[in-house]
């Protein structure tokens, strides 16, 4: 008994114009766009929004804040606080200069506006009376003449003040110019938690 092995054929009764296939790509490519629309861009919008105004990863770059900050630590520096209020004393902050925009700095924050900054003999001095600084492990070197922080302006140092560009070198910043506070250190793991 010989049997017909043949595949049962498929009715093809209504044939797929080219028409209906652009359709589907049409609706296809459609629907695509719009979870793009709907889904990516707002995830971006929110992403670029928050790096300009709420908070932004940075990298330290150098020693001027060991032994408090170490290079290549990774830290989000918060921009919202001074919008709201002035700096405090011991705040380390993320800043720039003029014609050094590209090349932002940390530094830690001693002087405030009003106060009559000085250093010599290896000390910070404010208003006469040298500054506690328990997170130094070394002296400070050089020598500037008492002399007020101007309105809007603050005194910033590195932790490492030997080899620190900062006040010392550059003058007063204004506080227009600070970019953010150091808010928690999240890479090395081992250094993982807030800025002190």
């Amino acid at each position: 008994m010989d049997h017909d092995l043949r595949w049962p054929e498929v009715a093809t009764d209504a044939p797929v114009h080219s028409e209906q296939v652009a359709t589907r790509q049409g609706t296809w490519s459609t629907t695509l766009l719009r979870e793009l629309v709907e889904t990516i861009l707002p995830a971006l919008l929110i992403a670029v929004a928050v790096n300009l105004f709420i908070a932004q990863p940075t990298r330290v770059d150098g020693t001027s804040m060991e032994p408090t900050l170490r290079s290549e630590e990774r830290l989000i520096i918060e921009k919202v606080s001074y919008r709201l209020h002035a700096p405090a004393r011991g705040d380390i902050v993320v800043l720039k200069l003029p014609g050094r925009e590209h090349e932002p700095l940390i530094k830690r924050v001693i002087g405030l506006p009003g106060d009559v900054i000085a250093i010599r003999n290896g000390r910070v001095y404010i208003d006469g009376a040298p500054v506690d600084e328990p997170y130094l492990d070394q002296i400070t070197p050089g020598y500037v003449p008492a002399q007020i922080v101007p309105e809007g302006h603050v005194f910033v140092l590195g932790d490492n003040r030997s080899a620190s560009n900062d006040s010392r070198i550059f003058g007063m910043v204004p506080q227009k110019d600070l970019i953010g506070r150091a808010w928690i250190t999240y890479w090395p793991l081992d250094a993982f938690g807030p800025v002190h």
